[in-house]
């Protein structure tokens, strides 16, 4: 692809980085934006710096954060004796879709995948170990994506915490296997979590 001026080659390779765009994609949301406002354009990149340089995770769940905390861990509206764990901020945004979960979450921030070297320590899941060891937590909801590394990560997590006076869930089967969590329909996905079912059964069918 040959470009006239070398800005324009500049923007389009920094677009082209990002996740499902190709070169002619980048090229069309670039030339897009040389025609918005210049206004729109810069507002877009303080709005990028600003979340680049501002953005934290939460120093409870590890969810992204404009706060310390972020704002389901400071509502006094939840029910801290459960903890629903995630792999990441997307799941946390789809179950709250639902309306059907009011407690806490754990976000582990992937999940276990030798493959692509991820393993438990790369994880929040010592965090997470430490949190139920401290009390005060009833039931911990495995809510990962019923995939190979989804069921692996769970496994792993089912043996760190059964030693601990806790109960162990997991979401319904109403997920699809193979499926992600944060493509399920919300009606699917509220009823896996109102009709979750203890850890331990879902392991005899393995």
């Amino acid at each position: 692809m040959d470009f006239s001026s070398k800005l324009l080659e500049n923007a389009v390779n920094e677009m082209a980085q990002l996740p499902g765009i190709g070169k002619r994609t980048a090229l069309r949301l670039v030339l897009h934006l040389l025609k918005r406002p210049k206004e729109q354009t810069t507002q877009l990149a303080q709005a990028l710096e600003g979340f680049r340089n501002e953005i934290r995770l939460c120093s409870n769940c590890h969810n992204i954060s404009d706060t310390e905390l972020c704002e389901i861990c400071s509502s006094n509206r939840r029910d801290g004796s459960i903890i629903c764990v995630v792999e990441d901020i997307r799941d946390v945004m789809a179950i709250e879709n639902t309306a059907q979960f009011k407690g806490f979450y754990h976000v582990l921030g992937g999940k276990i995948s030798p493959i692509e070297g991820i393993g438990p320590h790369d994880l929040t899941i010592e965090d997470l170990v430490q949190k139920v060891a401290g009390g005060g937590i009833e039931e911990v909801v495995l809510a990962l994506s019923s995939t190979m590394e989804g069921d692996t990560t769970n496994f792993y997590i089912y043996r760190q915490l059964q030693k601990f006076d806790v109960k162990l869930t997991t979401i319904a089967r109403g997920i699809s296997v193979g499926d992600e969590i944060e493509y399920a329909d919300e009606v699917t996905l509220g009823r896996s979590i109102v009709n979750r079912v203890l850890f331990a059964n879902s392991l005899k069918g393995l």
